[in-house]
């Protein structure tokens, strides 16, 4: 009777430990093969689809969900289009809700480059601020290299950059499309001026999307 009972209590052990691993190898893949959080941007100009960095850059994705998730950016607009000087083929344009008080939620802290690793490259999606620590609902999408939006400690004055949080896989062409569009030679305050488009650009909606 101990006979029999000591190797099928063996076998019975190994088919365990041959299941435990099963479903922890599971886990790892499922965990690995997880979807990347998107988000679809329908504007007057056509779709912009962003893949957001949500692992590298939690904080600022987890707010610029915020605001997609209570739809907070339906309505709003992309109203600036700037071009750095002496190359119009680099710059960005700028969308959000221009510190409206009725759906701005609480600034979030400022994730710098230099934790996340993030460079501001063509099509970096990355959160708009003031001083660090500002940044609410407005983002901006750059266009060509920008590495001079990131972070650079041996600057002098304000060093460390903006937080870029996410990345056009599709519609850099509307992108594109409304950098061309017309601004305002004076309207817009400091480094803005000048670059407030003369139509605003409205964004329809702002969904995530698989």
């Amino acid at each position: 009777m101990s006979n029999n009972a000591e190797p099928a209590r063996a076998e019975t052990m190994r088919r365990r430990d041959v299941l435990t691993a099963a479903c922890a190898f599971g886990a790892v893949s499922a965990r690995a093969q997880a979807k990347p959080v998107r988000v679809k941007l329908v504007t007057g100009k056509g779709l912009i689809v962003i893949e957001l960095y949500a692992d590298k850059a939690p904080i600022t994705s987890a707010n610029f969900l915020r605001y997609v998730d209570t739809r907070r950016y339906d309505g709003a607009t992309i109203y600036r289009a700037s071009s750095a000087p002496g190359a119009p083929e680099i710059g960005l344009i700028q969308g959000g809700l221009q510190n409206d008080p009725k759906k701005l939620l609480r600034p979030i802290a400022h994730e710098s480059t230099l934790k996340t690793g993030l460079k501001h490259a063509d099509g970096t999606v990355s959160i708009a601020r003031w001083a660090p620590g500002t940044a609410t609902s407005d983002f901006f999408i750059c266009i060509g290299e920008s590495s001079y939006l990131d972070a650079a400690p041996k600057a002098k004055g304000d060093n460390a950059g903006f937080a870029a949080f996410g990345q056009v896989i599709e519609g850099m062409d509307v992108v594109h499309a409304i950098h061309k569009l017309p601004t305002f030679a004076t309207a817009g305050v400091g480094s803005m001026k000048g670059q407030m488009l003369k139509a605003p650009v409205p964004i329809v909606s702002a969904r995530r999307t698989t």
